[in-house]
């Protein structure tokens, strides 16, 4: 009786030699188990560098006396940087412009983005044109435009001043935009409206083409409008994308910066006017920083931003799925 193990294999299956198959084997392996982690390891390094280590090291800096105009003044200063916080004015000035300009400009912006996204998403002439046209704005640069929107806004001469004449607002000096508080806000947000609303339409958009179209279809013999559809059917299904703009544009909103900056005379001086009539958080941040060459109190305001903007940006995200869960019911 013949052993199976003796049999001859057939003409074509001879296996590979043990170390062949070996290496094969565990080049393999390696493929499966480390190559995504190394294709994904780039970004976890340049986060470690330029994004965790700065953030714990301003902490820690928040924390202390450091003056660069003083290096003999320095050492642990515990909670008073931001104890003295609480009674700063010109901290509570900057957080009241602020949560000013981004309310104009963030909530406008959204809206907006929806209505512009909705009218793109129907069949029309020239859509590349436009959905290109829409994004023209946040392609542009930021120092770029806003230094046009200082000219549109400036008070002799100035394109804004000229279109309020036109519907019939005929004051009895130009209105000078950098004056007051409201002034500058609807000016400075209608600069980030204008750069961030096209990019917001699109996120929106590409959202929109993802619904089917037998929805539309059984809202319209449902006797649905175009309005109705949009709030009882469109935004609640493209929640989530509604909720990530909601954040970013929250992030943003309170980090603004460089609208603000080049929208001063002198952005050098980061003032926000000669009051202090827009000056940001983050402009105050780089004056007390970079101009006051006082390190320690500059951390200490942006550690307390960076609650700010973690406490602001969940309770809209909470209020947005909120809201857009009613409506989907």
């Amino acid at each position: 009786m013949v052993s199976v193990t003796s049999l001859p294999e057939a003409p074509g299956t001879e296996r590979p030699p043990a170390r062949k198959r070996s290496w094969r084997h565990r080049l393999l392996r390696f493929d499966l188990h480390y190559t995504p982690y190394l294709l994904i390891a780039p970004f976890f390094l340049l986060f470690l560098v330029f994004g965790l280590f700065p953030t714990i090291f301003n902490g820690v800096v928040a924390f202390r006396n450091w003056r660069l105009d003083d290096p003999e003044h320095a050492g642990w200063a515990g909670w008073d940087n931001f104890a003295k916080l609480l009674s700063d004015s010109d901290f509570w000035n900057a957080l009241y412009n602020t949560f000013g300009i981004f309310a104009l400009s963030t909530i406008p912006q959204l809206f907006l983005a929806i209505v512009i996204a909705s009218v793109l998403n129907r069949r029309l002439r020239a859509q590349t044109f436009f959905r290109v046209g829409a994004l023209m704005p946040y392609i542009t640069p930021v120092t770029a435009s806003t230094l046009v929107f200082d000219v549109v806004f400036a008070r002799d001469n100035g394109i804004a001043n000229w279109v309020l004449q036109v519907l019939g607002y005929h004051p009895d000096t130009p209105l000078d935009w950098h004056a007051t508080k409201l002034s500058s806000w609807i000016a400075i947000a209608t600069m980030v409206n204008w750069k961030w609303t096209g990019y917001n339409a699109l996120l929106y958009l590409s959202a929109m083409q993802s619904i089917p179209r037998d929805v539309y279809e059984a809202a319209a013999l449902d006797g649905a409008g175009p309005w109705r559809t949009l709030w009882r059917i469109t935004v609640p299904m493209i929640r989530p994308v509604v909720i990530f703009t909601v954040v970013l544009s929250t992030i943003g909103g309170l980090q603004l910066f460089t609208e603000p900056m080049l929208f001063e005379q002198n952005p050098q001086a980061a003032t926000g006017g000669a009051g202090g009539q827009w000056q940001t958080i983050a402009q105050l941040i780089y004056k007390v920083g970079w101009k006051n060459l006082n390190l320690g109190y500059a951390a200490a305001m942006s550690w307390a931003l960076f609650l700010i903007i973690v406490i602001i940006a969940a309770a809209n995200a909470l209020i947005t799925n909120r809201l857009g869960g009613g409506r989907s019911k």
